[in-house]
């Protein structure tokens, strides 16, 4: 795929709205890939999604191939995020309101691997810098056991991409989240482990 045919647009706020159901529509297709192994629903993520539209300074970074949107990147105040989030962050001495938290990056097969992961970093983190008050960006990473019989033979995980980002995981400190796996029920337990960089502010 060309990514001279993709076109990146950052929303804030409110302007998101008009994309909620083509967001939830990709992050439904995504996150059923190993490592989440999601069994989503329309309903529950356009609702999901609504903490986006609702605030003033959230924002998302979707990627259009014409009229289609085939990734997206989200983020927002930690502050405004649920209290699982908050809480891990708090208890280890980040202050909620220093931390800008990015959400899932999602992107179609097709897409990956030429570069639209940087730009999606880059935007929600100028976009933190822009809003002023942050010292840090953070987001969370799923948890599986490296022996997964479910994980892909072929499958690289983004360790070393995050890294070079200047990401490094907080030792101990997790998100504690239940979802519904493909093919079970039932929601079941999850961690997620918490990464953070500082956020260097250029004047």
């Amino acid at each position: 795929m060309n990514t001279r045919s993709i076109t990146l647009r950052t929303l804030v706020g409110d302007a998101i709205a008009p994309y909620v159901d083509a967001l939830a529509r990709l992050r439904i297709q995504v996150f059923r890939e190993w490592p989440y192994l999601y069994q989503g629903s329309a309903v529950y993520e356009a609702d999901y999604l609504q903490v986006y539209t609702r605030s003033k300074r959230s924002v998302a970074v979707l990627a259009f191939d014409g009229g289609q949107v085939v990734g997206a990147s989200t983020g927002l105040p930690l502050e405004e995020e649920s209290a699982a989030f908050i809480a891990p962050f708090a208890a280890a001495g980040y202050p909620p309101a220093t931390v800008f938290y990015c959400g899932e990056s999602v992107l179609m097969p097709a897409y990956r691997g030429q570069g639209l992961g940087h730009r999606f970093f880059d935007e929600r983190e100028a976009h933190a810098r822009a809003l002023g008050g942050f010292a840090w960006t953070a987001f969370c990473s799923v948890d599986r056991e490296p022996a997964d019989p479910r994980r892909p033979a072929m499958h690289r995980d983004n360790e070393l991409f995050w890294r070079k980002r200047g990401y490094a995981p907080v030792p101990g400190m997790q998100v504690a989240l239940p979802w519904p796996e493909v093919g079970a029920d039932e929601e079941l337990p999850h961690t997620l482990t918490c990464w953070t960089r500082p956020l260097e502010v250029f004047w």
